[in-house]
């Protein structure tokens, strides 16, 4: 598994690592033996949050991770709602509880809410300063939205802005992605594969992913998710309930697409226009 490093901290994370929303929806032994699968593989970063399931979802990545936390690099969300100052230090100390954990390496305001962020980037802070977190940062944010962030908290001090990212939904490449990297903020793309909008091998542009795994003797969802973390700031989270697709998902990292294949892939995915905010789900 191909690793780089993360934002402006000094953690070497995998390229690749693995969502979790609508995990609930799995078996929980099959979301269970899944989890450990991708860590088998090397998707040693797993992605969570208080939202999903409602809790449910922190408890089975807790139970996944018995026994080898401490080679996994964990991340968590807070959910808005719960963001005051007060509220953020007690939803972490929920979510601790439930992963089974003493600490988490990543925690994310999960989107820009009403309390004053001043507010929670101080929990955060407190958090940080505390031990259990080890850095944090923010998802859905635009660039208006990540300057303040920044403002407040510190050059620096922002570790990640996740967002969404697959080959139907590139707006983020306008303005995002260069502003993240040109400050140290890494890019964690979640929805890799469109939750479910995948191009069908049968339409023209599926056919291109089909041509080109070919040709690695991989797969097109292979094919998609390298050319998405092609950039070296950008991280990939892709949710799968099935261990054969978390092995497919890690060995992604390993292919090597030519700036042709890339060029090919750029021109039949093209960019959107740009437009204020940032898409969500």
């Amino acid at each position: 598994m191909k690793h780089r490093r993360f934002g402006s901290t000094a953690v070497s994370v995998p390229v690749i690592g693995q969502g979790t929303w609508n995990l609930e929806q799995v078996r929980r032994e099959d979301a269970i033996e899944t989890l450990r699968r991708g860590l088998d593989v090397g998707m040693a970063h797993i992605d969570t949050a208080e939202m999903y399931g409602s809790g449910a979802v922190e408890e089975i990545v807790g139970q996944a991770l018995l026994g080898r936390r401490g080679g996994v690099f964990l991340a968590s969300k807070l959910l808005p709602s719960n963001a005051s100052r007060a509220g953020t230090i007690a939803a972490c100390q929920r979510s601790l509880r439930r992963l089974k954990t003493d600490w988490l390496d990543l925690y994310l305001l999960h989107w820009p809410g009403t309390f004053p962020l001043e507010d929670t980037l101080e929990a955060f802070d407190e958090l940080h300063r505390r031990g259990l977190v080890r850095a944090f940062g923010v998802s859905n944010f635009d660039v208006g939205e990540l300057k303040r962030a920044v403002a407040i908290a510190g050059e620096g001090r922002i570790a990640c802005n996740q967002v969404l990212y697959h080959l139907e939904e590139r707006a983020i490449e306008h303005e995002v992605m260069p502003w993240c990297e040109l400050h140290r903020i890494a890019v964690v793309g979640y929805s890799p594969f469109g939750s479910g909008n995948f191009p069908a091998q049968s339409s023209e542009r599926g056919r291109v992913l089909s041509d080109l795994a070919r040709a690695h003797r991989a797969t097109p969802r292979q094919v998609a998710l390298r050319f998405l973390v092609r950039d070296e700031n950008v991280f990939a989270i892709p949710m799968t309930s099935r261990p054969e697709h978390a092995v497919e998902n890690a060995a992604a990292a390993g292919l090597r697409l030519t700036s042709e294949e890339v060029r090919r892939i750029d021109a039949t995915f093209p960019r959107r226009a740009r437009r204020r905010g940032v898409p969500v789900l």
